[in-house]
């Protein structure tokens, strides 16, 4: 978690440490810099889906649906006082190219966290996992419909 010292000349000068004119202590939880990260990349074009399958299963099993709570659990996260270093998995659409898409991830998500936290993003590491083919999905549920109609 990171804790944040307030001061009263922090917007002015940028300053985050403590000092004797300080107002209190702000501590950001691992889960909200989890949150606003997934989020970041969710709204990137050209990002499928956040986390492998036993993330996006546990999701269906527990009945949540890819939000900001399953944002958090494929995204990890490690927050020091000061920065913040984040982990990704992604499932990246077909035909995107995957260098830029990882450029344009990392710029979304070090704004996002950045400007909510205040925190400095030192890393963004992604792993791409898999690449979605458009029509894949509903090959994968017509075989779905066949094996569930075999077996009743």
């Amino acid at each position: 978690m990171a804790d944040i010292q307030t001061q009263a000349d922090s917007r002015t000068t940028g300053g985050r440490s403590g000092g004797s004119g300080g107002r209190g202590k702000t501590t950001i939880s691992d889960n909200v810099v989890s949150t606003i990260a997934g989020i970041a990349i969710r709204e990137t074009d050209g990002v499928h889906s956040v986390g492998r399958a036993a993330s996006k299963a546990l999701g269906t099993v527990t009945g949540q649906r890819s939000g900001a709570s399953g944002a958090r659990r494929a995204v990890k996260v490690e927050v020091g006082e000061k920065q913040a270093a984040i982990d990704v998995d992604i499932e990246v659409e077909y035909g995107i190219p995957i260098h830029e898409l990882a450029d344009r991830i990392r710029s979304n998500v070090t704004d996002a966290v950045e400007t909510m936290t205040g925190l400095e993003v030192v890393e963004v590491n992604i792993v791409v996992f898999d690449v979605h083919i458009p029509g894949d999905d509903d090959a994968d549920e017509d075989d779905e419909d066949k094996n569930s109609a075999r077996v009743q």
